[in-house]
């Protein structure tokens, strides 16, 4: 089997990225004659020519090309593997879970209560922009993204979404004065809500339906946060919009008591991954878990 010299393919690598011999020679603190020489042994190799020159540019070959393709993926699964062992100690299993800011802590408590108390298991959770997330899911700093909605699809990127769980919503509150009978969604018109940040899709969703009844709310709040929604419903006195696990704990001890169910709302909750050939098992322990509760729902 011939051996592929890879201190050679780095090189070629950096110079094909950066677009320039001199570029990258000083990127490598080396001279750009060297790196030619190292080219050169590359292409003879190889037995293809991976550069030309176009007046003072050098463009990749079609076989270029392709062997730019393979150093991506051979670098890049370089870069996973320090990433994805890094901190790991013998005996323990790693897990680094990024969190949307606007997800519900009681969804990532039920979410990750397998593994909760487990000594072989540490777990290791960040909260952040979703964008920040999936940039350091992207870069192999982080095994799964919880959110409240997919990633976009991105050509750079391999993400995958999978839909964990859906959730009702409804409107909650302090426990009303007695006879005090709330009417979906015609009250809205005159009793103050609290309801999440309009870049939500619960919030646009809701918005959609009282524009469908010709509802115009009073708005008390809006919230992002979910933790700090729970927190408007039980201290406001007003009505929130939230999914019942934000404030199950409430609902169960009476604080808070459910004002209207509203069946044709549902706010979900995401996993995101990415395609590696080497996937975190106890993300995929997780969230297959996960999938087959809600098949047997």
């Amino acid at each position: 089997m011939p051996h592929l010299n890879y201190h050679h393919l780095r090189y070629f690598w950096i110079i094909a990225t950066e677009g320039s011999m001199s570029r990258a020679a000083r990127r490598l603190n080396v001279s750009p004659s060297s790196l030619s020489v190292q080219v050169k042994a590359l292409e003879d190799q190889l037995g293809q020519q991976l550069f030309e020159r176009v007046g003072r540019t050098l463009q990749l070959t079609e076989a270029g090309r392709i062997a730019l393709d393979y150093a991506g993926s051979v670098f890049k699964s370089g870069h996973e593997l320090i990433e994805t062992l890094s901190g790991l100690r013998p005996g323990r299993q790693l897990l680094r879970v990024g969190a949307a800011a606007t997800l519900s802590r009681n969804f990532q408590i039920a979410f990750l209560r397998p593994l909760i108390g487990r000594s072989d298991v540490e777990l290791i959770i960040h909260t952040g922009l979703f964008g920040d997330l999936l940039e350091a899911l992207d870069s192999h700093k982080l095994d799964v993204v919880l959110a409240n909605h997919p990633a976009a699809p991105d050509a750079n990127s391999n993400f995958e979404n999978t839909l964990i769980d859906e959730q009702r919503v409804s409107l909650v509150s302090r426990k009303p004065n007695r006879g005090s009978r709330f009417r979906f969604p015609q009250d809205l018109a005159h009793t103050p809500v609290v309801l999440p940040g309009r870049g939500s899709s619960l919030r646009s969703a809701f918005d959609a339906l009282l524009g469908s009844n010709r509802i115009r709310p009073i708005i008390a709040a809006e919230v992002d946060d979910m933790a700090m929604l729970r927190l408007m419903a039980r201290e406001s006195g007003a009505l929130a919009l939230v999914p019942s696990i934000v404030v199950i704990d409430e609902l169960r001890s009476g604080l808070l008591v459910e004002r209207a169910r509203l069946n044709a709302l549902k706010e979900q909750f995401w996993a995101v991954t990415q395609q590696r050939r080497y996937p975190n098992h106890l993300a995929a322990e997780l969230i297959g878990s996960r999938k087959s509760d809600r098949r047997q729902k």
